[in-house]
């Protein structure tokens, strides 16, 4: 491992198809293309009910520590440091082992407190480094790199050829068995529930991700690269019912009752640590219409982390969905963000970081804050797609035919080396049965088929 170059580790990354295992997908490629001097595993899995990194980490610590150590050879960074919190005791212990046989690779554990979103990139570089990156900027801009822990652990696999075809997915919620599970690229959420007994209840909800940025889907959802988890809850779940609400209700809601309290602003982890981003602002610039407010508001640096409308608004609104709102017409009509200067971190900070006990309890899902063990069998589904945007940048462009024998690893779909984004491969052995504009279905092998 410690022989290969920076340039073979980049073109590898590439060609493996690694990107990052959480939020918008990232190749990994760019960020090793980077210079840094620090690197830093994400292992806070802060979005509430989500267990895979955990579970992950308890199996693979190894791997994962092998994955951060190609990302410091190919930036050049000479400090590592783990994220992960201090209740995750199982984990923590797996990497404290892993890391005794690595003495002096300058890689350290730092231990977070148990708060929401410890997790967001710009409050994990603040809680590990002490250096805040600059409102709407990136970690590298304060010498960080930062990647989540299966994206370290597919960086390991990749430098020994081995692309990515499985993800790391947590069911959990109104199930029978909360589970962990490593599947198959494209697998289908009516396969996973399966696999977690089926829901305990007849009329639910599918929320992909977390409850607090996670999106609802429907049973015809499969896993990405992306993909963190399934969690399933009853269909009248105030938690669902949110997620549901037209954004024209909320801007009439916002209208008609907003009480400018301010509680949005003062409990977002972006304002705390000094940006400019202000959700109370916003919230009275629809109410009275002026655009002033909006602009000083600063919308476009929202992390849309959830918390101002799920802990912090009394009324029940939502300030995340009119400042995504606002984004969107902003960049409809061209807007492009100024620079913003750092205001200083809040003095209140600390006593203003949301426990992760307390958000639980306010999303009304402490019956369903259990364990989900990762299973060791093996998943194989009958028929998986695979789409071809599952990641930052162009999506993939189908190299197969229907009809087409692939074997679990070979490339379905791919880009050009010019473009912003990586290859597909086919995660299981069998036969393409359609190729569409968005995705390759492939049939799995049956005994006896030959070709």
């Amino acid at each position: 491992m410690s022989g290969w170059s920076r340039e073979e580790i980049i073109d590898r990354l590439r060609q493996c198809g690694v990107v990052g295992a959480g939020g918008a997908g990232f190749p990994a490629y760019v960020k090793a293309s980077s210079r840094a001097e620090w690197v830093i595993a994400n292992a806070a899995e802060c979005e509430p009910l989500l267990r895979g990194n955990q579970e992950l980490l308890r199996r693979v610590a190894r791997e994962v520590i092998g994955g951060l150590k190609i990302m410091m050879r190919a930036t050049g960074a000479s400090r590592a440091a783990v994220g992960i919190k201090a209740k995750y005791r199982a984990a923590v212990g797996a990497l404290q082992e892993a890391l005794i046989d690595e003495p002096g690779a300058a890689i350290e554990l730092h231990f977070l407190e148990d708060f929401y979103p410890a997790g967001d990139e710009h409050v994990l570089v603040y809680e590990v480094t002490g250096r805040v990156i600059p409102p709407g900027g990136i970690p590298i801009q304060v010498g960080v790199v930062v990647n989540n822990v299966e994206t370290l652990f597919n960086i390991c696999r990749a430098m020994e050829g081995r692309p990515v075809t499985e993800k790391i997915v947590t069911v959990t919620g109104a199930v029978q068995k909360p589970v962990t599970l490593r599947v198959p690229l494209g697998t289908s959420v009516e396969d996973l529930l399966n696999l977690a007994g089926g829901p305990v209840i007849n009329d639910f909800a599918i929320i992909e991700g977390g409850p607090m940025m996670g999106r609802l889907v429907d049973m015809n959802a499969v896993v990405s690269k992306t993909t963190g988890g399934f969690i399933i809850l009853p269909a009248d779940h105030p938690l669902v019912l949110n997620k549901k609400m037209a954004i024209e209700v909320d801007l009439r809601r916002t209208r008609g009752m907003c009480c400018h309290c301010g509680y949005c602003t003062e409990l977002c982890p972006r304002y705390l640590l000094g940006h400019g981003l202000r959700p109370d602002r916003n919230m009275a610039g629809l109410a009275y219409a002026t655009g002033e407010l909006v602009a000083t508001g600063a919308p476009w640096l929202c992390s849309e982390c959830g918390l101002c409308e799920v802990f912090a608004c009394p009324m029940g609104l939502s300030p995340r969905r009119v400042n995504a709102w606002l984004k969107r017409q902003l960049s409809r009509n061209g807007f492009k963000p100024p620079g913003d200067k750092l205001r200083g971190l809040h003095p209140l900070r600390s006593y203003r970081r949301v426990p992760t006990a307390r958000l639980v309890n306010r999303l009304g899902l402490s019956r369903y804050d259990l364990p989900a063990p990762l299973q060791e069998e093996a998943v194989g589904p009958q028929v998986v797609r695979l789409l071809l945007k599952q990641h930052a940048g162009a999506p993939a462009v189908p190299v197969v035919k229907p009809g087409e024998r692939v074997v679990a690893g070979q490339v379905v779909a791919g880009v050009p080396d010019n473009v912003l984004g990586v290859p597909v491969h086919a995660s299981i052995n069998g036969r393409v049965v359609q190729v569409s504009a968005d995705a390759v279905l492939i049939e799995a092998e049956r005994v006896g088929d030959g070709g």
